[in-house]
């Protein structure tokens, strides 16, 4: 005896489509993978310019670690802040005016025995290496770490 075929005997299995591919991808997406390649293009120029900039601070700091006196270090200061800011500005600034100068453009504070280096020892014999350790240190800090604002009277003014 035969059963009568039911209902659930003429089902078929379900078919389940093929996954949707990765690519192409949609247009948003598109425009998203655009935006995040400009941007890190855009980073990588402002990294690659911020690295030139800085090469003066990269020979001044390789070319302090050869000096060995007072005289040497002011002149390596002299040209190191002559690569930043006008001729004008670092040539009219002496003694004190040059060390203040030089103070106020960084944030590191100068020491007495550095100063006196500064304005005196460049004159004086040869020190020992001991008596400029404290000046090396100084002029490492400010190599790193200066920051010139151009002063007022020197910008362009829009007077008509």
């Amino acid at each position: 005896m035969t059963e009568p075929p039911t209902s659930l005997d003429r089902l078929n299995d379900l078919v389940v489509p093929p996954p949707a591919p990765w690519w192409p991808l949609a247009p948003g997406w598109n425009i998203v993978l655009v935006a995040a390649l400009l941007t890190l293009l855009a980073f990588l120029y402002r990294a690659f310019k911020h690295w030139r900039a800085n090469a003066y601070r990269r020979a001044a700091l390789h070319e302090l670690a050869t000096l060995d006196s007072p005289t040497e270090i002011a002149a390596l200061l002299r040209r190191t802040a002559l690569a930043i800011a006008p001729r004008e500005i670092v040539a009219e600034k002496t003694g004190t005016a040059w060390l203040d100068w030089l103070t106020a453009l960084c944030n590191e504070p100068m020491l007495p025995t550095v100063r006196q280096q500064l304005t005196d020892a460049v004159y004086a014999p040869t020190s020992s290496e001991n008596s400029i350790t404290d000046l090396r240190d100084y002029a490492t800090c400010w190599i790193a770490r200066h920051r010139f604002v151009e002063p007022p009277e020197t910008q362009p003014s829009l007077k008509c």
